[in-house]
């Protein structure tokens, strides 16, 4: 008995010893972390010298320096000069999509630390989709000539030039197709063709329910569903009730006024756009092979530390465990499904919904209002 009491007291004294040290290896880690981040933190910064000095070549391109869409401006910087492989565009149009604000804002919080730049933004120019006409060619370049007009998308769209890849996703503008429709397209096209095909791979006469059928992604989604012979349910607010019928919705929910996760209906595919329900509300009302495909990563001001990808990681684990589909998706932009668009827009079977259009000048007033959550189809920024 007294060996018993012995052994115990010794495992015990042993368990606390090694408790004590768990604790200290942890408070130690914690304040190495700490200090990694607080170093990275004041360490984090910027090129935003460059635009102190005069350029030699100038052109207009909006830059920001610090997070917030406060600290956007117009400034003269050095225009672009492309590579052996590359087009000089001069770009007429442009849109803003919710990446944009993403960035501007620096939301949800993680991205920071995830190479966007922790106290400042890293990358200090904004924009991705464009339109525009082909100024000069990289001595590489066959498929492309000076005065062709061309839509696609590239970094730093949000200027007066832009220097695309020949092998990236830029193609030929259809010619019914206005630069400002056509400089819509690229990121909610693109989602929109990749969720409905790809993930989705909606067949005919499925019923297809796109939640947010009157945003950027939801605009081009419907009738992209519609040319793989859907039958196609939007939801949208009343006021966008007309919009979404034109686009060739068979049904149209508003949901001021109804919600359909209480509804009888059931769909073999949902497209999310706006992330305004449960998860489980979903799979009420998907049928028992049904598929989830989550886009919208929520509103501005719901970002957060981790925003929406909480509830990715939610959505796949789920899937784990059901028989229906959950899952989230983010486009893969390439020049093949930019030629699909544009033989889509081409043939009449899909176009762009315009909402508001700004000068490059206002584009702080474009994303907050993009922010506010509320455009039908896309807001575009033209350079004239």
């Amino acid at each position: 008995m007294i060996d018993n009491d012995r052994y115990l007291k010794n495992f015990i004294r042993l368990m606390k010893r090694i408790l004590k040290w768990i604790v200290r290896v942890v408070f130690v880690l914690l304040l190495l972390a700490f200090l990694f981040v607080f170093v990275a933190y004041w360490r984090s910064t910027n090129d935003c010298d460059r635009y102190n000095t005069a350029p030699t070549n100038a052109m207009k391109a909006i830059v920001y320096c610090d997070y917030g869409v406060a600290h956007l401006k117009l400034a003269d910087i050095e225009k672009p000069v492309p590579n052996d492989n590359q087009l000089l565009v001069r770009v007429r149009a442009a849109s803003v999509n919710p990446l944009d604000w993403h960035y501007i804002e620096g939301t949800p919080y993680v991205i920071r630390a995830m190479g966007v730049g922790l106290r400042k933004p890293k990358d200090t120019r904004l924009g991705v989709d464009f339109a525009g006409t082909v100024e000069a060619v990289g001595k590489n370049v066959t498929q492309f000539k000076p005065g062709d007009e061309v839509f696609g998308g590239r970094s730093g769209a949000f200027a007066e030039y832009v220097c695309p890849r020949v092998a990236g996703s830029v193609t030929l503008k259809p010619a019914n197709l206005t630069f400002e429709q056509a400089a819509s397209v690229n990121i909610a096209g693109m989602t929109a063709l990749q969720a409905v095909r790809d993930k989705a791979n909606v067949q005919p006469g499925q019923k297809v329910l796109i939640n947010g059928a009157s945003g950027g992604v939801g605009t081009f989604a419907v009738q992209i569903a519609k040319t793989f012979g859907a039958d196609v349910t939007g939801v949208c607010s009343t006021r966008n009730i007309d919009l979404v019928r034109s686009l060739g919705a068979d049904h149209v929910i508003d949901y001021t006024k109804e919600d359909f996760t209480k509804g009888a209906e059931r769909y073999d595919i949902i497209v999310d756009n706006v992330v305004n329900h449960s998860l489980s509300e979903f799979r009420r009302v998907l049928t028992p092979k049904g598929k989830y495909v989550m886009i919208g990563g929520g509103g501005a001001k719901e970002q957060g530390l981790f925003g929406m990808m909480t509830r990715t990681l939610q959505a796949k684990l789920l899937s784990k465990f059901v028989d229906q589909q959950m899952g989230w998706m983010l486009a893969d932009p390439n020049q093949k499904d930019m030629a699909t668009l544009a033989d889509l827009m081409q043939s009449g079977k899909v176009k762009p919904v315009i909402d508001r259009t700004y000068k490059l000048a206002e584009l702080p007033e474009a994303i907050r209002y993009l922010e506010e959550g509320h455009a039908r189809g896309k807001v575009i920024i033209t350079m004239d």
